[in-house]
């Protein structure tokens, strides 16, 4: 009788768990300070801490970056890891201890920063603004 009440209580939390909650936040048409495009956007996926960007370059950019760089194309994504902390999301450190640099995203705010650390000191950078910011729950 009690194997009966523990394999009840077990699969009906298994069940209950099956349930999950996903939240992904999508900042699309955004600008950028130094490039132009002709898409740009930020997909962050807050359920498996991973950030997806992707855009194609105009074709003035597309050039001037092609100039000194053959392997540059002009459509292209990439995928990062975040983390959450003190209400902001922050991609994983690219870099070295002593200097490095991060995606600074607020949650439903559309300002994209880059965040540069070099000996401990701290600065931020607007990147890019979104003018349009979707926020997605989704459960299965």
């Amino acid at each position: 009788m009690r194997e009966n009440k523990f394999l009840i209580f077990f699969l009906s939390f298994f069940f209950i768990s099956l349930n999950s909650y996903s939240e992904i936040i999508v900042l699309s048409k955004c600008d950028h300070k130094e490039d132009s495009f002709l898409k740009n956007e930020y997909i962050l996926n807050l359920n498996e801490l991973i950030m997806t960007r992707n855009y194609v370059y105009t074709e003035k950019t597309y050039q001037k970056y092609r100039i000194t760089d053959l392997s540059v194309k002009k459509s292209n994504s990439y995928v990062r890891n975040i983390y959450e902390e003190n209400g902001k999301i922050l991609t994983l450190k690219h870099g070295y201890p002593q200097f490095y640099t991060q995606i600074l995203f607020e949650k439903n705010k559309p300002n994209i920063f880059m965040k540069a650390v070099l000996n401990g000191i701290e600065s931020l950078s607007k990147i890019s603004n979104c003018k349009r910011v979707e926020k997605f729950d989704q459960r299965s």
